[in-house]
């Protein structure tokens, strides 16, 4: 300032007492936040174990609300706004494959020093990546059994189980737009795991022949399949990840570990859409 005084902060009008006014950290409950890390061991590295998981579901938490929401909009056949909402999942979902760079700083030596201290957990177990595969599509009700020890989490799984998942809602627009699709996919049990069908493969194969013509199908068939790139790519993260810090030992949670996660990458959440590229 010209009187040869240093502008401090209060020159710029910020707010420097909080007494009886709501601050950064109160409306991001930063204290329940920052105090949710509790390492078992002595382990240097274990705190970066936690975050690393802790945020991935945060981020898990988002795209659950993002493909919720999507969903919803494509039953309503308000795709635009479907669109942005599935392009934010596809987002989220790069920044949780960015995390696993955070996490490959970890050698297999620093891993083991706190391993023990995990018991039985695994990620494997993480309900919020289940609620995703089960919104996207992928349904498998074994796989309830690992939360029935936490009831309201297995039955909002169960309550996801029985309503149309995103695919679900984007083959009925297929037909709602007058393409012809079977009644077995129209109408079968939609807590079933999907089986590609013929009349699905033609519809996408026909919007991609004419995408002027059916350019919201088109559009909307794109994010799906940004969706599952990404979702595919965060796959293979977790399998590199794990073999270079656990080699091909068993999973804490008792899975085969690197050899059960490879299996999974073989999973196709929208197989019309992938097969569709072959006969285009």
């Amino acid at each position: 300032m010209d009187n040869g005084k240093p502008e401090t902060l209060e020159h710029h009008g910020a707010e420097l007492s909080f007494k009886e006014r709501m601050s950064y950290g109160d409306y991001l409950k930063l204290d329940k936040v920052l105090d949710a890390q509790a390492p078992l061991s002595d382990a240097h590295d274990e705190l970066l174990f936690i975050i690393q998981h802790q945020t991935s579901e945060l981020w898990m938490k988002l795209a659950i609300h993002e493909l919720t929401a999507a969903k919803d909009k494509v039953a309503e056949d308000s795709l635009p706004e479907a669109f942005k909402m599935l392009t934010r999942v596809a987002r989220i979902f790069e920044q949780l494959n960015s995390a696993w760079e955070v996490l490959r700083t970890m050698t297999p030596s620093d891993y083991t020093r706190f391993r023990d201290a995990l018991g039985q957990s695994s990620g494997f177990q993480s309900y919020q990546y289940r609620a995703i595969e089960y919104l996207a599509g992928n349904r498998n009700k074994a796989l309830l059994k690992p939360h029935e020890h936490v009831p309201h989490v297995h039955d909002a799984l169960e309550l996801l189980l029985s309503q149309p998942s995103l695919y679900d809602e984007a083959i009925r627009a297929l037909s709602r737009n007058g393409f012809s699709i079977s009644d077995a996919v129209l109408n079968r049990d939609v807590s079933q795991p999907y089986l590609a069908d013929e009349s699905v493969t033609q519809a996408w194969l026909q919007v991609y022949r004419e995408p002027e013509r059916y350019w919201y199908l088109y559009d909307l068939a794109e994010k799906l399949v940004d969706f599952e790139d990404y979702f595919r790519r965060w796959r293979f993260n977790h399998v590199t990840t794990v073999e270079r810090v656990i080699g091909l030992k068993r999973g804490t949670g008792g899975t085969a570990g690197v050899s059960y996660l490879r299996k999974m990458l073989d999973t196709v959440l929208f197989p019309e859409l992938w097969q569709m590229r072959v006969d285009l």
